[in-house]
């Protein structure tokens, strides 16, 4: 069948990611010697720089890793949390009862740079300075501005202009949006991370010590001194239309640490698939594999796959995949959080999935079901019920969540979850998938003399008391981030992609058509995609499309008449529009592969 690129096999290395620039990066540390977890770190360095309306040096970073020498798999969670100032009555005290997408007030401790330091210093082999070297140079010599970057800052400029002059000193140059594809510096950046390597120089050359030095340089330095003085001492417009201070300060940045955690898996089709906790959305696509599995899914592929013209079992598949993804996005909004009172086992248990199952019917369904696990009811926050409320009386829902994981930014900085994602596997079969995210330019000023942006994340948190993602100082809002790994008998693959709250629904088609379905890795991710945007999204201000199903017009239009008969209000999301995986692993065969998504035309996959 027809791929857009072949599948890379070999026996080096391989890195697969949202730029191609990321991917070079990423291969090159490879070649200079290092590891998979070097490499990583690199890329996702690299990305901080390159794609800034999707990520930055001081927003958010899950990963997992897999060390093939002993099978010991981890999630590092860099995650930042919840400022110890940002409590649920500080925000009414201001009369804010949702925290804003944008501004001081929804900033949570950065924790991507951390995060990609303790990798580095737990797995990695190379020095910091080599590992950064590529980061450095983009910032200070230039990078090509990708399109949907520039589209980005031409829709704040006049909020940059008006509101936000730092960011208007980084990325309007000239005072001037610069065009897709011209050479884009960040030299306040590039002197940033050239002081953090000064830093970390002078600590000796050992090299786990210069990485705690750069660590220190973030967190406990200049870096936190800089954040504190802007967030706590210089007032800045958010979505709520007036400007305020924020709850972050550098005791918060003292505080954390990137920490290692255990990932959670079910097995799934003869491997185990891999995510983090329930302080991210990971889970939930081990839900979605498990309420699958009990409805048989196997059989729905081979149908599907068996008979491409058949347009009602390629409708069936659908529809069963994007009402199962509804009922795990409704646990998903009444259960996951920050909090030891999750019921993962019971969410995740088969019992559970059966009952579950039996929840899916031959047409759309309009509501929001979470289901009881262990028997307790769900409670959900009063804004998400006011909001079920207003849709089901017919107010208008908000703009459906379209394209490549990069939707559409609004005048004043607000999307619906913007993100990257880099996986590598190395000749000695570690592995990582990493999805760096927030910090993005549109949703933070830049802080003075740093050249980069802080994360918004706090968005995510219930201004409401009691429920596993309430805010609560020292919490890790529920994210979106997903990063993901499947695990065989030798071999498996990192994937990702990014997405909001479409990343674990978009790999959930390219899951099944290649375990299941016996597609290569590529030609899994070019398979037309499809999502639910019926699920409420996780960020401000959380909007959803009642029974909306959006789905690429690659499906075939008999797919598409076939879904709406079934009750799903369908949207063409035209050709190749939806998500932008990638993966990297070891085949059964032992041979290294890797795959990236053409949509957008600018992820791509390096090895050999």
């Amino acid at each position: 069948m027809f791929t857009t690129r072949p599948v890379l096999t070999g026996t080096f290395g391989m890195v697969a990611s949202t730029h191609w620039l990321a991917s070079a990066v990423g291969m090159r540390t490879l070649e200079a010697g290092g590891n998979a977890f070097d490499a990583a770190a690199a890329a996702g360095f690299t990305l901080s720089v390159v794609e800034p309306h999707l990520n930055g040096p001081g927003g958010d970073a899950p990963l997992i890793g897999h060390r093939a020498a002993d099978g010991h798999t981890f999630v590092v969670c860099g995650q930042g949390v919840v400022p110890a100032r940002a409590t649920t009555d500080a925000y009414r005290d201001l009369g804010v009862e949702e925290v804003p997408g944008t501004g001081h007030l929804a900033a949570v401790v950065p924790g991507a740079f951390g995060a990609w330091l303790d990798l580095l210093a737990r797995y990695g082999t190379l020095p910091l300075a080599d590992v950064l070297a590529p980061a450095v140079a983009y910032a200070r010599d230039g990078h090509p501005l990708v399109p949907a970057a520039a589209r980005t800052v031409a829709a704040v400029a006049d909020m940059f202009r008006t509101h936000w002059p730092t960011s208007a000193e980084v990325y309007l140059p000239g005072g001037a949006v610069p065009a897709a594809g011209s050479r884009f510096t960040n030299p306040a950046l590039a002197a940033t991370l050239d002081r953090i390597l000064a830093e970390a120089a002078a600590a000796g050359p050992d090299r786990e010590a210069q990485i705690e030095a750069a660590r220190r340089a973030f967190y406990e330095g200049f870096v936190a001194e800089a954040v504190d003085a802007f967030v706590a001492d210089v007032p800045v417009m958010d979505a709520t239309g007036r400007a305020h201070t924020g709850f972050l300060r550098a005791d918060d940045l003292a505080a954390w640490r990137a920490t290692e955690e255990p990932t959670v898996a079910v097995p799934f089709a003869g491997v185990e698939v891999h995510k983090t906790g329930p302080w991210g959305q990971g889970p939930v696509l081990l839900q979605q594999l498990r309420l699958l599995e009990a409805l048989g899914v196997a059989d729905l592929v081979a149908a599907a796959q068996g008979d491409p013209a058949g347009d009602d079992a390629v409708a069936e598949l659908v529809h069963v995949v994007v009402e199962v993804a509804k009922l795990a996005m409704a646990d998903r909004d009444a259960w996951y959080g920050d909090s030891a009172d999750v019921p993962l086992d019971a969410l995740l248990s088969p019992a559970y999935a059966a009952e579950r199952a039996r929840l899916v019917g031959p047409v759309a369904d309009g509501g929001f079901r979470p289901g009881a696990p262990d028997g307790r009811e769900p409670r959900l926050a009063r804004a998400l019920v006011a909001a079920r409320a207003a849709a089901d009386a017919g107010a208008p829902a908000g703009p459906s969540a379209l394209g490549l994981g990069e939707p559409t930014v609004s005048p004043v900085g607000l999307s619906p979850g913007d993100t990257c994602h880099v996986d590598v596997v190395d000749r000695w079969g570690n592995r990582v998938s990493a999805t760096p995210s927030g910090g993005w330019l549109q949703s933070s000023p830049v802080v003075p003399g740093l050249g980069f942006s802080l994360p918004t994340r706090a968005q995510m948190c219930w201004v409401e008391d009691g429920l596993p993602a309430s805010l609560l100082p020292g919490r890790r809002p529920r994210t979106t981030l997903s990063p993901g790994l499947v695990l065989g008998d030798g071999h498996g693959f990192a994937f990702g992609t990014p997405g909001g709250d479409q990343q674990d629904q978009w790999v959930v088609p390219f899951l099944l058509r290649h375990l299941l379905g016996g597609l290569d890795l590529q030609a899994a991710i070019d398979a037309p995609a499809w999502h639910s945007s019926h699920v409420h999204n996780s960020f401000h201000p959380r909007t959803h499309a009642p029974r909306g199903l959006v789905a690429e017009s690659r499906l075939g239009a008999g797919v598409l008449t076939a879904l709406a008969a079934r009750g799903h209000v369908v949207q063409d999301a035209g050709p190749w529009s939806l998500g932008r995986i990638s993966a990297a692993g070891v085949g059964p065969d032992g041979w290294l592969c890797a795959a990236a998504n053409a949509r957008g035309r600018q992820g791509y996959a390096a090895g050999r």
